[in-house]
Parts: structure tokens; C-alpha cells; sequence
């Protein structure tokens, strides 16, 4: 397992599930005492340090590891998650980091799939490594676009479909839900947006034999040059 596997990676090998539901993920986080590194995803660390701290939505929030990062940094977070036993995980690892960080997070376990009901907008927006079908890929991501503030910036990071190719060791056969940075710039209303990033990126993981390998992610920061007028 690479040690920046994120929340929706999904894990490899046969009999593959379909659904990735809550039950699925519940299961999957009951399987062990942690299943991610605990570190932050490094394109959210990349892309983030040097914006202002204002409020951030970490969608997928898995064990915590982003929000975390993000309140250390002064951003006030909204951490959501479909897995239950990822948010009570995610709670005590913000504990450890102190009661100022802690306050700074607030937990909650829903289904975005299932549609957004967040009514408030945010200065960040970030989902990392959300591997959905296309439609469902497609809603979600819209809807999260339409929570960005006037000058805020929506961050999406998930696997390019050449990991296919290169680290398919690593990643689960599901073609389908790869994207590239350019399938998410489509979903956004261009007079809205300034594009700041659209590009694959590449960085090495350790694979399950130890080996190194190279992985791509697909990479889109955007800014919003208008104010959000959440539904």
C-alpha cells in the first residue's frame, strides 16, 4: 500500500466489490487500527500551504489526516465521510493534536453520493482520491464547485487513468473511475472559474513488494472569480 493512499482509494485484487457503500467502508476501516498513513495528501499539501486560512470542506476526510493539517494551519474544517469508524478514528487523531486543533474541526458522517445538503460556502474545497462512477463523479463534483466561495479554491486530486497502465498493482480495475484534470474542468461554468492548475502530476509510491513505482495524479486547482450562490 502506498503510504499517501487516501480514503477512496479502493483496494486492489479479485472479487472486487461494486458498491462502495458505508457498510463496505465501515468494514474496511474495522479491518484494521489504521488503514492510511496518517500523513497528508501531498497535493492538498502542495497546493494549499500558501493559501490564507479561512474555512475548508474536506470531502472523504477518511482517518483525518487533511483536516488535521488544515486546522494546524488555522483553516476552520468541515470533514465529511461516509464511514463512521473513519470520523470516531479521525476525532481521537485530532485529540492528539491538541485541543486548539481539534476545536477547529467539525465531524460528519454522511453519503454525498446521495446528494450535498451543505447549505454554507467555503474558501477551500477539497476531494481527494473520490474514485466514482462518471455520473455520480459528475454530480458530486458540481455540486462541490457550487460550495466554493467568491475567490475560493476548489482542489480536486484523483488517480489518472495511466496508473492503469503503470501501477496497475496498485489500483483497482475500474477504468471507469479515472479522470483527468480536464474531464473535471468540463463540469465548471468557464466564466466562473480561473483554471490554475489542469495537469497530471507525477510522484513515487512504494508498492506492495517494496519496489518503487511511479503514479499519476490527475490534478485540478480552480479559483472562483464570482460569488457562489449556493442552492
Amino acid at each position: 500500500m502506498s503510504a499517501n493512499h487516501h480514503h477512496h482509494d479502493q483496494p486492489t485484487g479479485p472479487g472486487e466489490p461494486e458498491i462502495y457503500d458505508a457498510a463496505f467502508w465501515d468494514n474496511r476501516y474495522a479491518s484494521a487500527p489504521a488503514i492510511w498513513s496518517g500523513r497528508p495528501n501531498p497535493q492538498l499539501v502542495a497546493e494549499a500551504a500558501d493559501l490564507t486560512p479561512t474555512t475548508a470542506l474536506d470531502v472523504g476526510s477518511g482517518e483525518g489526516a487533511d483536516a488535521i493539517w488544515l486546522a494546524a494551519r488555522g483553516w476552520q474544517v468541515t470533514a465529511v465521510d461516509i464511514s463512521q469508524v473513519a470520523l470516531d478514528r479521525a476525532v481521537a487523531h485530532a485529540r492528539d493534536a491538541g485541543a486548539e486543533v481539534a476545536e477547529r474541526i467539525t465531524w460528519q458522517q454522511t453519503d454525498l453520493t446521495e446528494g450535498v445538503a451543505l447549505t454554507e460556502t467555503y474558501g477551500l474545497v477539497s476531494a481527494q482520491f473520490m474514485q466514482l462512477p462518471p455520473a455520480e463523479r459528475d454530480s458530486l463534483y458540481r455540486a462541490l464547485a457550487a460550495l466554493v466561495a467568491g475567490g475560493g479554491t476548489l482542489l480536486i486530486v484523483g488517480h489518472h487513468p495511466s496508473d492503469l497502465e503503470t501501477a496497475a498493482n496498485l489500483r483497482p480495475h475500474h477504468p471507469e473511475r479515472m479522470f483527468t484534470a480536464d474531464d473535471i474542468v468540463g463540469l465548471l461554468e468557464p466564466e466562473d472559474w480561473q483554471i490554475v492548475t489542469a495537469e497530471a502530476r507525477t510522484r513515487s509510491v512504494v508498492d506492495a513488494d517494496g519496489g518503487e513505482v511511479e503514479v499519476r495524479d490527475a490534478v485540478l486547482v480552480a479559483r472562483r472569480t464570482t460569488t457562489a450562490e449556493p442552492s
